[in-house]
């Protein structure tokens, strides 16, 4: 069940577009909340405010923060949508965001070809900039796309990766998908999402991954992160190419996460059933050789192209570009190999790049 409480905003702590980030007070002292602006307007400082607690009560990865419900002050709030596509739909916050496909051209509606574009498909929003800054490092005239599916956050507002990576240029266009929203261009599925980005944004590459949040259960199936494979058979029938990018740890406390994560795993030879690629990385000591290991016993390495991928060092392109990475709380220095997987995958984007026929 959700739970609320009423509070009054004490400070605005950041603003940007579709968020505000606030501290509130819910009678015992300051708490932070953040505020969706596409889907409640905004709030001001002394505004009484509805709040929806539940993740925090709970104590799930939310970084600590509530979010806004509503804005006491005001008794009636709208502003009129693009379109007649509803996200959230047939929930309280349904929001009118439209759709790219409501807008098509005959030619662009009639599209079922992504014309072989290299496709990086990945589970950890985390691993979303190691991909990207890989791209930008091995060829720097490409146009990238960012893909939000709905696995995880729905609003792409919420991603301070994403913010940061358009901020650099690192990134071009960004596509969310199915209830996910707020990107450049919205879509209502993970195919159309794939073609808007090929053919409206004109990607030369696209990065599909949910925002921040992957939901997991200890379960074989029971996680987000399995809709990797959906993605990759949709490449796969779309005409591009689809590339898997790998979940893996030296430093995650759960064994089911150490060397290939069983995520990965699972999406590879349950959810997958087209052939993709699956590179790995070539640093020294030399990683691949067990992560190989772990997907020869999974029987990956008949079912798909596994391929080993020299990359460059991806701290250093972090660094170079002022982006703090970091995942299940810890600094991308503490976990490198989950960001070298992600910079073979983009890696190998850039050789599907060169091969591919106009």
């Amino acid at each position: 069940m959700s739970a609320f409480r009423s509070g009054v905003v004490q400070s605005i702590l950041s603003e940007r577009a579709g968020l505000q980030r606030v501290e509130v007070d819910l009678g015992s002292g300051p708490e932070r909340a953040n505020v969706l602006t596409q889907l409640t307007g905004t709030v001001s400082r002394g505004d009484r405010v509805v709040v929806n607690t539940t993740a925090v009560d709970l104590g799930l990865g939310t970084g600590g923060w509530h979010f806004v419900h509503w804005n006491l002050e005001r008794s009636q709030w709208g502003e009129p949508g693009p379109g007649h596509i509803l996200k959230a739909r047939y929930t309280s916050l349904q929001t009118d965001v439209g759709s790219t496909e409501e807008h098509l051209d005959d030619e662009q509606s009639a599209v079922t070809s992504i014309n072989g574009m290299p496709v990086v498909a990945a589970a950890l929003h985390s691993q979303l900039p190691a991909v990207a800054v890989t791209i930008r490092s091995l060829a720097p005239d490409a146009r990238i796309a960012y893909v939000m599916t709905d696995g995880a956050a729905l609003p792409l507002a919420l991603s301070d990766l994403v913010a940061e990576l358009r901020a650099r240029a690192i990134i071009d266009a960004t596509i969310t998908c199915g209830h996910a929203f707020g990107g450049d261009y919205e879509a209502v599925n993970a195919f159309s999402a794939l073609a808007i980005a090929r053919h409206v944004a004109h990607a030369d590459v696209a990065i599909v991954v949910m925002g921040p949040g992957i939901v997991g259960t200890n379960s074989t199936l029971g996680f987000t992160g399995i809709e990797v494979g959906s993605v990759l058979d949709a490449t796969h029938g779309l005409g591009g190419d689809p590339i898997a990018c790998v979940r893996a740890s030296d430093a995650d406390a759960r064994h089911r996460h150490r060397g290939v994560s069983h995520h990965t795993i699972t999406t590879l030879t349950v959810a997958t059933q087209s052939r993709v690629t699956v590179p790995l990385p070539m640093v020294e000591p030399r990683v691949d050789v067990d992560l190989a290991a772990d997907l020869e016993a999974a029987g990956i390495t008949a079912r798909h192209d596994v391929l080993t991928r020299p990359i460059p060092d991806v701290l250093e392109l972090f660094a170079a570009h002022d982006l703090h990475v970091t995942s299940m709380g810890r600094p991308a220095a503490d976990d490198p190999i989950l960001f070298q997987c992600a910079a073979a995958a983009g890696a190998q984007s850039v050789i599907s790049l060169g091969e591919r026929v106009p």
